[in-house]
């Protein structure tokens, strides 16, 4: 899954696919720790994408730690 592709995604959007991939990625575990995988790699690219999103979700939602430590600067002063 492309970057690209998952900016035009709302928060929503991203919410959903991120608990799909966290469901899919527990599958993939599972089926690894059964031995019937048969591309462990699969498990790399769903954690991946995982991690896109959820950067993604936090650069919309306006929650990275820069800006919360530039606000908490702000109300001290």
């Amino acid at each position: 899954m492309k970057a690209a592709e998952l900016k035009d995604l709302t928060v929503d959007e991203l919410s959903r696919k991120a608990g799909e991939l966290r469901e899919n990625l527990f599958n993939l575990k599972i089926r690894r720790r059964a031995g019937t995988l048969e591309s462990t790699a699969d498990v790399t690219k769903n954690r991946r994408d995982l991690a896109r999103i959820l950067t993604l979700l936090t650069q919309k939602q306006g929650n990275s730690l820069a800006q919360r430590k530039t606000k908490a600067a702000e109300k001290k002063s």
